[in-house]
């Protein structure tokens, strides 16, 4: 079996990151997405997705993504059924994300930072290792002793 989703969308809000009574960080967030065909004549069409992120995942949303930002979501579908105040049985289905992504450019995002230890300089291409020499590798010795 398999519980598969990816997204790829706009924030319709600011997500705000919440705490459970046992410390969990977690965010509910919702993701508009156009959908690939239009009736001709008629406006571009939208499904508008709820989610959910847990901890470290809820943290960087919170930190990072901000309403009409570009985000890509991959997790899973999760459905709750319930009872709501007038008694009628209702069923939620939301995304559960395990991973996020930015999208667009980085003005499009609201000039977000990257995470804290990545390369914030996005002008400047990636090092070169061409002109190496042998002071920047380091020996390994080979004492056919392997530990697999």
């Amino acid at each position: 079996m398999m519980n598969m989703v990816a997204l790829m969308g706009r924030l319709t809000y600011d997500p705000e990151l919440r705490t459970t009574p046992t410390g969990v960080s977690v965010l509910r967030f919702q993701v508009a997405c156009d959908r690939n065909y239009q009736k001709s004549g008629a406006e571009r069409q939208a499904d508008f997705i709820d989610c959910v992120a847990w901890r470290q995942t809820a943290e960087f949303i919170s930190r990072y993504f901000h309403k009409g930002s570009m985000i890509a979501v991959e997790g899973a579908i999760q459905t709750q059924n319930y009872t709501d105040k007038d008694g009628k049985q209702r069923k939620s289905v939301e995304v559960v994300a395990n991973n996020v992504s930015f999208c667009g450019s980085r003005n499009e995002n609201g000039g977000a930072p990257a995470p804290q230890g990545r390369n914030n300089n996005f002008s400047q291409p990636a090092p070169s290792y061409a002109s190496a020499d042998s002071s920047d590798f380091e020996e390994i010795v080979d004492d056919d002793d392997l530990p697999f």
